[in-house]
């Protein structure tokens, strides 16, 4: 299969995710490891179901879902970040491979919504 960077990145950033989770929970953050789990996998969910799109407007909507849990993903982060609940090391790890994924989507939609228009 051809290399797709947003997949990779975003399959790996999941597996970080579940680790999160783990930390979270023996934290007894029970809620929000919930929440981060559900949006920070979600964006490698979208992006694979993008992968067979029907159409280019169902691949932009799919991959428009992924953008928003990924920013749903960075709100919980800055959240736990602020609380003092992960500390600024692991915050700042995590935020930086999310920004990587953000800007690949952000580019992939926007040269995808530009194609559509021609």
């Amino acid at each position: 299969m051809k290399e797709n960077v947003v997949r990779d990145k975003s399959f790996d950033f999941a597996l970080r995710i579940i680790e999160l989770r783990k930390l979270l929970e023996e934290k007894r953050e029970f809620v929000i490891a919930r929440q981060i789990m559900r949006s920070g996998t979600s964006i490698g969910a979208n992006i694979r179901e993008a992968e067979y799109a029907v159409s280019k407007a169902d691949f932009i909507n799919k991959l428009s879902i992924a953008l928003k849990e990924a920013n749903e993903t960075e709100y919980w982060l800055e959240l736990l970040h602020h609380s003092k609940t992960i500390e600024d090391d692991l915050f700042v790890d995590y935020r930086d491979k999310l920004k990587e994924i953000l800007r690949l989507l952000i580019s992939i939609i926007k040269t995808s919504k530009k194609s559509v228009r021609k």
